[in-house]
């Protein structure tokens, strides 16, 4: 058995690889938006090459975590505190295969050039990007405010995706040549609405954390 002060630095190195795990994918998030942008295959390909390092801190928190509980067998809060650190991580790992699924996009559009200048996307993003690092914050602060904020919050995006679906099939429906680039574009609108989700489920986890009981905050 570890002691009570080994158990804290080992919840304190939890927090902080999480900390690092959200940075990361936050400015992947950022950085494949800035890549769509300029259709900027070069920066596209160094998100898809630095999604291993995401994975990498997922793994070595899946692996203090089996060993906190292992050696200091926790109950009640201490216990959830482990089980929500290991849920958030594996959000956050899909919130970044969900970026690089966008530089993706950006890679399938290489020698095209965009159709139209990009705004709802762009603003879809920001306000994603705000939603990881407050579900974060959410976390580190035991905030349920903050936790709460993520469904208001994807409220906006799913509204503003609804929107961006509908320009797109205007625009298709126009003109059948836009119709391959249109359909990407879409699916970008898609995968940043999937990473509000998980930062959605990011906000559960800390309601659970707190309060012991899980909320449904993505209906």
């Amino acid at each position: 058995m570890v002691t009570r002060k080994e158990f804290d630095i080992g919840l304190e190195q939890l927090q902080n690889m999480l900390v690092e795990m959200g940075e990361r994918v936050e400015r992947a998030l950022a950085d494949a938006m800035a890549a769509l942008g300029q259709l900027d295959t070069a920066a596209a390909r160094e998100i898809v090459k630095n999604d291993p390092l995401i994975n990498r801190i997922e793994e070595n928190i899946s692996d203090l975590g089996a060993k906190l509980i292992a050696t200091q067998q926790p109950v009640a809060k201490d216990l959830r505190r482990i089980l929500v650190a290991l849920k958030i991580s594996s959000d956050l790992e899909r919130m970044g295969d969900l970026s690089v699924d966008i530089a993706k996009v950006v890679l399938r559009l290489e020698g095209q050039t965009l159709m139209k200048p990009l705004h709802d996307l762009p603003r879809m993003a920001l306000i994603v990007r705000t939603m990881i690092v407050e579900s974060i914050q959410s976390y580190i602060d035991e905030n349920i405010d903050l936790a709460y904020k993520m469904a208001k919050d994807d409220d906006q995006v799913d509204a503003l995706y609804s929107q961006i679906l509908r320009e797109m099939f205007s625009l298709m429906a126009e003109n059948p040549k836009t119709v391959t680039q249109a359909m990407h574009l879409s699916f970008v609108g898609r995968y940043i609405e999937r990473i509000a989700d998980h930062a959605t489920n990011i906000g559960e986890s800390v309601v659970f954390l707190v309060m012991g009981k899980r909320p449904d905050l993505n209906q």
